[in-house]
């Protein structure tokens, strides 16, 4: 079953003000009253569920509690199962996965009552080729012994959640210790014993990524279709919360970045100079600010065209963040030709070192060599350069400057010192307040 394209919510219905059963809002939905113990109830569902939901959205409030606790990984423990593409785009929400995955799990088993359930996703950060070499991690669960289930691992190829992990297909057993399929292991870890089970897989467009798992039914012997059905539009909001998540991420960054080299941007730049000045004046360590800008850069422009100037840019982005990672710091376009990296516990020795490898590197490099995003055509340019001017907090700020005269201070002593590279030859690395470190020449061709 398709995930459903719709903006969840269990606020509650905004007419009367009372919390209903569950509260849907799409445009691809259908939508109809029912009358519920607590009041009128606006439901929308696919049209193939109306009546199944109709039937259940009578439960009144108290079938959404339950004593049992609701656990889930620790927001820093999710951060590794966010590392996915986006898949769909139309789901802009910014929601605190944690949360939501606890109340998936709460709403899904009042829908569903069953004495325990879990949520289960793979690691996208360490999956492998061949998909049952992955491991599925409990990252939220309710019921009896959940708390210590949570953080658990378990391999993908094993047990029922990974056979639907690996088939992508829905899978319910009435008696599960009897089923060729169950994985006795985290019963025997938890002493717990399970009887019923069902599981639906959880999907990330196409991809299964993990699994929706509830157990020992209760008032029933086991697991009927409509119950599957009930709880793959569960799974659905599993998959809308994580995207939800992703989305959030993804504007965050795009609006860190710039468009061109995939550095970021100046305006990040200046929040997170100021925000690692204060760190490191509280933990005591330095920062290095280095101020490159390519020499002659106009002359690529004017001999080669924008276009071929613009592919110039971008691979020298590309050069600069493998640097800079190596380095342990991060590396900005400031504008036009002019980049900044910024060392976080690089002293003034160490900041000369990344300068002169930079440089190196870009006197070395031939650049629009191939075919390119931006210059189709070949163009083989050697010889361009850079100059660089180096800052350090330590070496060059009074340590009891404030923190915004700080961030000023070091851009321009590094800035300052980039033009006393250029007006003393260009292709070298100048610090702030000294003499040039080394003169080289500059020839683009």
């Amino acid at each position: 079953m398709r995930s459903p394209a719709a903006a969840v919510s269990f606020a509650g219905c905004r007419r009367c003000g009372r919390t209903p059963a569950q509260t849907l809002v799409s445009s691809s939905y259908s939508f109809r009253w029912s009358r519920g113990m607590k009041g009128r109830v606006r439901t929308a569902v696919p049209s193939s569920m109306n009546e199944a939901l109709v039937r259940v959205s009578m439960l009144p409030e108290e079938a959404f509690s339950t004593p049992d606790a609701y656990h889930s990984l620790e927001p820093v423990q999710l951060e590794r199962f966010l590392e996915r593409r986006r898949a769909n785009p139309n789901f802009p929400l910014e929601l605190s996965l944690a949360e939501n995955l606890v109340e998936v799990l709460r709403r899904a088993n009042g829908f569903v009552p069953s004495a325990a359930g879990s949520i289960l996703l793979d690691d996208p950060s360490d999956k492998k080729e061949d998909r049952r070499q992955n491991t599925l991690t409990f990252i939220a669960a309710f019921g009896e012994k959940s708390s210590c289930l949570v953080g658990a691992t378990i391999p993908a190829d094993q047990g029922i959640a990974g056979r639907v992990y690996l088939t992508g297909e829905a899978y319910s057993t009435p008696y599960a210790p009897s089923d060729r399929f169950f994985y006795r292991g985290m019963d025997e870890q938890t002493r717990y014993q399970t009887e019923s089970l069902v599981a639906i897989p959880i999907r990330i467009g196409q991809e299964v990524c993990g699994v929706l798992e509830l157990i020992n039914r209760r008032d029933a012997p086991g697991y009927s279709q409509e119950d599957r059905n009930l709880l793959e539009i569960f799974a659905g909001y599993i998959s809308i919360s994580i995207q939800n998540v992703l989305d959030g991420r993804q504007a965050q960054e795009i609006a860190k970045r710039d468009n061109l080299t995939g550095l970021y941007n100046d305006r990040y730049l200046h929040i997170t100079l100021a925000e690692t000045i204060h760190r490191c004046k509280e933990g005591g360590q330095d920062l290095s600010l280095l101020f490159l800008d390519l020499d002659y850069f106009k002359h690529v422009n004017d001999t080669h065209g924008h276009l071929a100037g613009s592919q110039v840019l971008r691979e020298v982005g590309h050069l600069l963040r493998r640097n800079v990672k190596r380095a342990g710091g991060i590396a900005a376009r400031y504008g036009g030709d002019e980049f900044v990296l910024l060392l976080t516990g690089a002293d003034l020795e160490r900041a000369i070192d990344v300068a002169e490898e930079v440089r190196a590197e870009i006197v070395a490099t031939t650049f629009c060599d191939g075919p390119g995003d931006i210059q189709p055509d070949p163009l083989c340019l050697k010889g361009i350069t850079c100059s660089i001017g180096v800052a350090t907090l330590r070496q060059h700020l009074e340590p009891d400057l404030p923190l915004e005269a700080s961030k000023s201070t070091l851009l321009r002593l590094a800035d300052a010192a980039m033009y006393v590279a250029k007006e003393t030859g260009r292709n070298k690395t100048a610090l702030a307040g000294q003499p040039v470190r080394r003169r080289a020449g500059s020839d683009v061709r």
